[in-house]
């Protein structure tokens, strides 16, 4: 196999794997060749990652040796990203009326939300989380791309507990968009005790479902060190909780013209 061709091979596998620790011995291993050929081969890998504005590869210490791919977003990605995402929700057929906004094509569109998601990862990068966590179901996509991208696991809670998951932990919160008492669940295997949790939610009006979620957290003894919404509705205020980062701000009081900003401290990031 040429030099150019092994180059590819762990490029591919390194991006496919972000934040994920690999040994030169491994891929000497799977490649057929010597830890010698492959350490040359990583020196193209980060000069060809590092020209696309992808991100960096990080060397790893201790006795295995190896590498890792950090992604990295500049801030023009960055804000084109969010504006890709500003212009898909602008359109004026998305307003359903009393304040309800149709989101389901954005927040499962693969295209969109995988920007979503390397911002929050970016945002969140330092924040030394063990897991990812979202309640179903239209922010399960952003969540997901956003664990990946991290290496993380993802815990989904539910709106109903499932016998298929065994055992399961049930809380009732408050919907500030339903009016109403709601019900959420997840499997007591769901979320290890004592984990640093990252929330991942697509849209927040009031806040009552992420204060749900973060009354569940406490169920594990887990703490939340960060919390990131896709967008928010009637800017910060009345809303339940204060401390979170959304992408979008949407000032929904003109119902005809709605507004909707880039948050500008995602463009300081």
């Amino acid at each position: 196999m040429k030099k150019t061709q092994r180059a590819c091979i762990i490029t591919h596998i390194l991006t496919e794997h972000p934040n994920q620790d690999f040994s030169l011995g491994a891929f000497a291993e799977e490649l057929g060749c010597a830890k010698s050929s492959i350490s040359d081969d990583m020196k193209l890998v980060r000069e060809a990652i590092g020209a696309a504005g992808l991100g960096y590869l990080e060397t790893t210490s201790g006795a295995k040796g190896g590498v890792r791919y950090v992604p990295y977003m500049s801030k023009r990605a960055m804000a084109k990203a969010l504006e890709d995402l500003k212009k898909a929700f602008e359109e004026p057929s998305r307003m359903l009326g009393s304040g309800f906004v149709y989101t389901s094509d954005i927040m499962f569109d693969p295209r969109v939300i995988r920007g979503a998601a390397q911002v929050f990862a970016k945002r969140f990068a330092a924040a030394e989380v063990d897991m990812v966590v979202t309640v179903e179901t239209k922010g399960i996509g952003v969540a997901l791309f956003t664990a990946q991208l991290l290496n993380l696991p993802l815990a989904v809670i539910r709106r109903e507990s499932k016998v298929s998951e065994g055992s399961s932990i049930n809380i009732n919160y408050f919907s500030g968009s339903a009016d109403r008492l709601q019900q959420m669940s997840i499997s007591k295997k769901g979320i290890p005790h004592g984990s640093r949790v990252l929330i991942i939610d697509d849209f927040m009006r009031g806040g009552g479902s992420i204060l749900g979620i973060l009354s569940m957290l406490k169920e594990f003894d887990a703490m939340a060190v960060g919390i990131g919404v896709v967008v928010v509705a009637g800017g910060r205020e009345n809303k339940k909780l204060s401390d979170y980062v959304p992408l979008l701000i949407l000032d929904d009081q003109d119902k005809e013209k709605p507004v909707i900003e880039i948050n500008p401290d995602m463009l300081k990031l």
